[in-house]
């Protein structure tokens, strides 16, 4: 019997099924949802769990791994499918083989098929695209409750809106298909500013046709802009040092130096002071450094180890409205401010944030009412985290903030159904619809809906 003790990647989140099965085909899949009573619910399935919210968890039930079902499938000119378990880095370096990418090339390359298939993720849209890379999944075929099996495609646009949000209620997702397009040259630029020119230039900024992702640091006043655009004209070879040096830079030196400071620095006011001359570098590299005209957009997509070290760490997500977002942003700043005078707690990194288009694909898209721009913190789970998330998930909703259910950690039930009004009705009804005995309906899940699990 395996390990009956299953973590997300980062390792705050703690599930105790009674079986865990490590399913190398469909078949593995029916026969868990058809076998109640050696496979009890609740029945979730897992790719490399990298969500900072218990939607995976499974306590008393079974928890299907999903890792071994990795394979590429098929690649055409315009499409690529996979078993729900291959890794979104591994399909890209595939693609890239072929002179192919995907759309959306998201940071977490330890992203499953699977979970980009029925989960939120997110990434600032490049111009005229989306920035949800479940609006660019095409078909999927998933293990319904009772272990029959269903396939969806484009063809069914309004089931396949609710299938891009299911977050594996309606049934557990075993092949997916995503549209893909030929590589093109990537431009890329840094520039920082502080909050009130932020939000003076804010509109020129929206309509200066590049994506834009962004660094915030409350308590510089500093926001820097990670601006992106394809570049079909560029010439030469493209700069293939870039991205991986962005990279170790955000996701292993970062962490390891926040992480490392919180250990062995007592006094707050160096602690912090060592993090934000940390921080002053990085936005000096960013802007100096990180700058060119021929980047491939694959290079972006970050390999994570399978298991997490040093250089951990996790995250959170709201979503605004464009339009109060200059407001949100600044009363931001204040809040983060005045809750450490207040509760002598901090965040150890930064905040990021993502431009995202309107984007109707999937029912719960956070995005579905208009463009939307987030405020996500980013911290090595140092003392208080928990209790700082609480206070500015409340902060949020507020605000009129939308989370995303996979990546906001300690939402309530009140704050879904304030963000996501008659949606989250329809999702409650189609999960009915496909799931009446509540096979695969966690303790999560239920508490956001209201139903007993």
């Amino acid at each position: 019997m395996p390990d009956t003790t299953v973590t997300n990647w980062f390792g705050d989140l703690v599930s105790h099924p009674q079986v865990v099965v490590e399913a190398a085909s469909v078949d593995d899949i029916v026969k868990v949802l058809k076998d109640p009573d050696r496979y009890p619910s609740p029945v979730r399935a897992v790719g490399s769990y990298h969500s900072t919210s218990p939607c995976g968890s499974a306590d008393g039930g079974t928890i299907i791994k999903m890792s071994q079902m990795n394979q590429i499938l098929n690649i055409a000119p315009d499409t690529v499918t996979v078993e729900a378990g291959a890794l979104y880095i591994d399909i890209a370096k595939a693609l890239q083989e072929k002179q192919l990418q995907f759309h959306i090339n998201t940071e977490i390359g330890s992203l499953s098929a699977g979970s980009a298939a029925c989960a939120g993720t997110k990434d600032a849209s490049m111009p005229g695209e989306f920035g949800q890379v479940g609006s660019y999944v095409s078909g999927m075929k998933m293990v319904l409750p009772s272990g029959d099996l269903l396939e969806v495609t484009d063809a069914q646009p309004d089931l396949m809106q609710k299938m891009r949000s299911s977050y594996g209620t309606f049934g557990i997702v075993y092949e997916v298909t995503f549209r893909i397009r030929p590589i093109v040259p990537m431009a890329v630029r840094h520039e920082t500013f502080s909050l009130q020119d932020f939000i003076a230039k804010l509109p020129e900024l929206e309509a200066g046709g590049d994506s834009l992702m962004y660094y915030i640091f409350p308590f510089d006043g500093l926001i820097t802009v990670e601006f992106r655009h394809y570049n079909p004209g560029a010439t030469g070879n493209p700069n293939r040092s870039l991205w991986p040096l962005r990279n170790y830079l955000w996701a292993t030196a970062g962490p390891a130096v926040c992480s490392q400071a919180e250990t062995d620095i007592s006094d707050p006011a160096i602690r912090y002071g060592v993090i934000d001359g940390f921080n002053a570098l990085w936005r000096l590299k960013l802007t100096v450094l990180l700058q060119c005209d021929n980047t491939i957009a694959t290079d972006q997509i970050i390999r994570y180890p399978a298991v997490a070290g040093a250089s951990r760490y996790t995250f959170s997500l709201w979503a605004f409205p464009e339009q109060t977002y200059p407001t949100v942003l600044s009363d931001c700043f204040d809040f983060c401010r005045q809750y450490y005078k207040d509760n002598g707690y901090r965040i150890d990194m930064l905040f990021v944030g993502y431009r995202v288009a309107q984007d109707r694909n999937s029912l719960l898209s956070y995005s579905y009412d208009g463009n939307a721009m987030t405020i996500d913190p980013v911290c090595t789970a140092n003392p208080g985290w928990d209790t700082f998330l609480l206070a500015y998930n409340q902060f949020s909703s507020d605000r009129g903030g939308i989370p995303l259910l996979n990546q906001t950690k300690g939402i309530t039930q009140a704050q879904v159904e304030k963000a996501l009004g008659d949606r989250w009705k329809t999702f409650a009804e189609t999960r009915k619809s496909y799931d009446p005995q509540g096979r695969l309906l966690n303790a999560f899940f239920g508490g956001l809906l209201g139903e007993p699990v």
